[in-house]
This record gives structure tokens, sequence and C-alpha cells, in this order.
């Protein structure tokens, strides 16, 4: 089984960003946020895709899949 490891909370702090923004931002609820950097939620690839644009990042720099 996969596991998914993300880098939302280290993006977030480099821009001073709450969760409440970023849910807001991709359009989303702020306990999704809180799900994903728990690592507790796999996000659409629609909605990896919106928050790796606010980070103006690749998908592979915000998430990562470990087997």
């Amino acid at each position: 089984m996969s596991t998914l490891k993300t880098h939302i909370k280290v993006l977030r702090a480099k821009l001073n960003m709450t969760q409440k923004e970023l849910a807001e931002a991709v359009d989303v609820r702020r306990e999704t946020i809180v799900h994903l950097e728990q690592g507790k939620y796999m996000p659409s690839l629609e909605l990896a895709y919106r928050i790796a644009r606010v980070f103006n990042a690749a998908i592979e720099e915000v998430f990562e899949f470990k087997d």
C-alpha cells in the first residue's frame, strides 16, 4: 500500500500562509488541508494540481508517494 507524504506545511510556512488561506485558495474546507498535511487523505489529481499551483511548484515537489 502506498503512503502519501506532503510538504504542504513547509511550503505554507515559507509563504506565511494559514491552512484556512490555502483551503480558500484551492476551494476546499480547512479540514481537508489538515488531513492532507497529516497524510490521512489522498487528494485527487485536480486538487493536487491546484495546491501545487498555489506554491508555484510541481506536484512532485508538494506530494511524495512511497510504497
